[in-house]
């Protein structure tokens, strides 16, 4: 069974890979069993936040504007992982994020790693949801503050060590790391011509652009462009 490993939570701006980004990191380093060790970044995502992640986060634009770049604190959160597997809450989800934003950056990212969700599916059947909200709650895990990355990373850690301890000598095999597997491609800037258009759709539809242009990618700019053509941005 795994006793060193690395627990990760995200925080986005959104849930879609390949137009949101990742707003914060906050892991929990378990050596020996033992935790060793915080990571927390909070990262300014040059763009401004919907009203939705605000309130289920509590993160805001100012909060998010003092945090560090997306490259910096992945390759800080990369480093503080590295030679350890991943734990997680629907794992898979948030390591996509992370290996994209590694991708961009020309890194290569290959982890295992276990997931407590698919871990409580099998062995809490008897709950009625497997959401991290509602395991805390039924487990009676102490959180801080929920949705932010640190406090249910810490969380994280906590069920998984629940787990274990509890099922792990009926179903040992189930707590070892299995590889994450997701395929994800480069993403490359936007053009000028796609800047310039979108400037152009913006003052035409009297539009403010609440984000950095020049970090767009080609496919978050054709998005953004066809936001405003069809009227979702008025």
């Amino acid at each position: 069974m795994l006793e060193d490993y690395v627990v990760v939570d995200l925080e986005l701006t959104g849930l879609h890979v390949r137009t949101d980004r990742i707003l914060e990191i906050g892991a929990v380093k378990v050596e020996s069993g033992v935790e060793t060790e915080v990571f927390h970044r909070l990262i300014n995502p040059r763009r401004g936040i919907s009203a939705e992640i605000t309130e289920l986060t509590g993160i805001t634009d100012e909060m998010a504007k003092s945090g560090c770049s997306g490259e910096d604190a992945v390759s800080a959160f990369l480093a503080f992982a590295e030679g350890f597997p991943f734990v997680g809450h629907n794992v898979l989800f948030d390591y996509r994020f992370l290996k994209q934003a590694a991708v961009n950056q020309g890194i290569l990212l290959e982890k295992s790693g276990a997931d407590t969700w698919k871990l409580s599916q099998k062995f809490l059947p008897e709950t009625e949801k497997k959401t991290l909200d509602y395991l805390c709650s039924y487990l009676k895990i102490p959180r801080a503050q929920s949705h932010r990355a640190l406090e249910d990373a810490k969380a994280t850690a906590e069920l998984f060590r629940y787990l274990k301890e509890r099922f792990g000598a009926s179903g040992p095999e189930a707590f070892e790391a299995k590889p994450l597997a997701c395929k994800v491609k480069k993403q490359t800037p936007a053009s000028p011509r796609q800047i310039k258009r979108l400037m152009e759709l913006a003052q035409w539809h009297n539009i403010e652009l609440t984000l950095d242009l020049d970090q767009l990618t080609k496919s978050e700019a054709s998005r953004l462009a066809d936001k405003i053509l069809s009227g979702a941005m008025g």
